[in-house]
């Protein structure tokens, strides 16, 4: 009987131990996966680190490719294109001017009325969709389709269509355009849902003031101009310090008030003001100093535009979401911390930067929102907290470095034209010795807006890169449309019954 004893008793210790032998070894195998999981994580760290001695090496780099685009085509990866915009809205326009706003599957019409003096503005906005057959049809079609709107639009707000006064037009025209004058360009290819055939090579304004005349409206297409070019309208119009734009949304831009005489490959270029605004294109800037990752080289590669617009795709809102996805993605790979690993993962843009932004603001004890996030949208269920809160870092390092990036580049605006207190300093002069003129920066889009914590980290870099002297002095104003208000507002400055196209090549 006593052997039987303790047989069992032997036998149960045996089993004890082989329990907590599996226990010890779980635990073991969960630290290893989570030192993993860790691991990636701090390779994204270290990977985005955004120095001030970073940042301040790409504001370098920014202006030396500005002084390349401005100084040969194709001399940088800037294209620096010119506008031809010579005349910024002062604020003492007056009278009723249009807009037409092309650059997806709506368009809209806007109508401004301006009594001399700034004003909070509002415009009236009418917007409608584009049927799809006019998409991929004849541009003929399109664009008497646009005009007919416009048509309807100007007699339903008591203005006669038949008026013996030309009413001045101003033409948003999102799509690559290579631009002849202010007030013409021609169309170098389509992009988004567009496909007719017969418009490419061909004169975009000039198309339209066709459709015009065959619809019987007495207007003048004042300016052909892209979004960015409107929000420095739009913010010079508010605030006459206003010396740059930039668009941070889905996708990025800038533009900026340049001296003529520094665009050094249209030499012999002459205005009235001495001055143009400079389209940039600056999503495609590209520099050895910018923060690359590997999921950003993955990302590159598998887009349409493989090494092109390497900046956009650092810290515009198309990207960012899909950014974290595939950090998310690696570390499924690594560890079973998300659980089994979901399909949704491999789907490019399955994270879309509103979903990211929603995870990274959560502040609820239990990542709720975090967790509702992961199962709806990456089909992830039941993720523990401290996974939860890992996505939330992942969030945070991925828009730190854009936000951080986005100020380097205004930064580097501000520092090609003289405003970011670097110019004239020499021996023992400290930065608060120089005399700094106040300047203005309109900066419109949803990411910089709606998303707190960008705008937030953002600013932070602009303080640490100008130092408490210097930003005191940089204004960033919030505008908004743009793409509509603002050509509204350059049509005004450009109008024929005020200045005229007095643009020379000589």
């Amino acid at each position: 009987m006593g052997k039987v004893v303790l047989g069992v008793t032997v036998g149960v210790a045996v089993a004890a131990c082989a329990v907590a032998a599996l226990v010890v070894g779980r635990r073991v195998r969960s630290r290893k996966k989570w030192k993993r999981v860790v691991g990636v994580l701090k390779e994204l760290e270290e990977s985005c680190e955004t120095t001030v001695g970073r940042l301040r090496q790409v504001v370098d780099a920014m202006a030396v490719e500005m002084h390349a685009g401005l100084a040969s085509e194709g001399g940088s990866k800037l294209k620096m294109l010119l506008t031809f915009v010579d005349n910024l809205p002062s604020g003492s326009e007056k009278g009723i001017f249009y807009a037409l706003d092309l650059g997806g599957t709506n368009f809209r019409v806007l109508r401004v009325e301006l009594g001399g003096q700034r004003s909070d503005l509002d415009p009236d906005v009418e917007q409608q969709p584009i049927p799809e057959q006019l998409m991929t049809g004849r541009s003929e079609d399109l664009f008497d389709f646009i005009a007919s709107s416009l048509h309807r639009f100007v007699e339903k707000g008591n203005d006669s269509v038949q008026s013996s006064i030309t009413k001045e037009l101003g033409f948003t025209f999102s799509f690559p355009v290579k631009q002849t004058s202010v007030s013409s360009g021609v169309l170098i290819k389509w992009t988004k849902a567009f496909a007719i055939k017969d418009m490419v090579g061909k004169e975009v304004a000039g198309a339209l003031q066709q459709a015009l005349a065959r619809k019987g409206l007495n207007m003048r297409v004042a300016v052909l101009v892209n979004d960015t070019v409107g929000t420095l309208a739009l913010g010079h119009y508010h605030d006459a310090d206003t010396v740059a734009a930039v668009i941070i949304g889905t996708g990025t831009n800038a533009c900026y008030w340049e001296r003529t005489d520094a665009i050094i490959k249209c030499q012999g270029l002459l205005t009235t003001s001495g001055r143009m605004v400079v389209n940039m294109e600056w999503g495609n800037f590209w520099s050895s100093h910018l923060p690359r990752t590997s999921y950003d080289i993955d990302l590159d590669a598998e887009s349409p535009n493989p090494n092109d617009q390497g900046f956009e795709k650092m810290i515009s809102g198309m990207y960012l979401g899909d950014i974290v996805r595939r950090v998310i993605l690696r570390m499924s790979e690594e560890s079973d911390i998300f659980g089994p690993l979901s399909s949704r993962l491999y789907v490019s843009f399955a994270l879309r930067t509103p979903a990211m932004a929603a995870m990274h603001k959560d502040d609820s004890p239990e990542l709720t929102e975090v967790a509702r996030i992961l199962q709806d949208v990456l089909d992830i269920p039941d993720v523990p907290l401290k996974a939860r809160k890992l996505v939330v870092k992942i969030c945070d390092v991925v828009t730190r470095r854009a936000a951080r990036l986005a100020a380097a580049g205004i930064v580097g605006i501000l520092k090609k034209i003289g405003r970011d207190g670097s110019g004239g300093i020499t021996g023992g002069r400290s930065k608060s010795d120089i005399k700094m003129r106040r300047t203005a920066v309109a900066v419109e889009g949803s990411l910089y807006t709606q998303y707190t914590m960008f705008r937030e980290y953002l600013h932070e870099a602009l303080h640490e890169i100008l130092g408490e002297d210097i930003v005191r002095h940089v204004v960033i104003n919030v505008t908004e449309d743009g793409s509509g208000t603002g050509a509204a507002l350059l049509a005004a400055s450009h109008s024929s019954s005020g200045s005229v196209d007095n643009i020379q090549l000589v």
